[in-house]
């Protein structure tokens, strides 16, 4: 099977992608790959850091945890928490539905561009992915 893999994104190792801002470059949305969500299986709740928290590149930020196992989310960047998808709250399942739209998790206002370098572009990203 196909993930769906966006060109425009960045992504990291663990399966969680950057969506950089184009009015504000420092800024960054922030969720899981079509990949990842197929893995996790139906999500049915999300811990998610609050507005405000400090999130540090390659360490766990959150919680996800789906019908079939619990699993960490991971901040591909260091920065500060603009924003968390409050939609889901009530529809955690937009995750698998819209991954990468509706499904976004949080925001960020990036600390250090280095971090970016980290990342890796869609063919880089399919590249790592185990075969079907």
């Amino acid at each position: 099977m196909d993930h769906e893999t966006p060109e425009e994104l960045l992504y990291s190792p663990n399966h969680e992608w950057l969506r950089r801002d184009a009015g504000s470059p420092d800024e960054g949305t922030i969720g899981i790959t079509d990949f990842a969500q197929d893995q996790v299986g139906d999500v049915v709740y999300l811990d998610l850091p609050a507005e405000g928290d400090a999130v540090t590149a390659g360490e766990r930020c959150g919680e996800i945890e789906s019908a079939k196992t619990v699993s960490d989310l991971y901040s591909p960047v260091s920065g500060e928490v603009i924003a968390a998808n409050g939609a889901l709250e009530d529809q955690p399942e937009l995750v698998n539905s819209s991954p990468y739209d509706e499904g976004w998790m949080i925001r960020v206002r990036i600390a250090d561009e280095a971090d970016l370098d980290a990342l890796l572009d869609a063919a880089g990203y399919r590249a790592q992915l185990p075969e079907d």
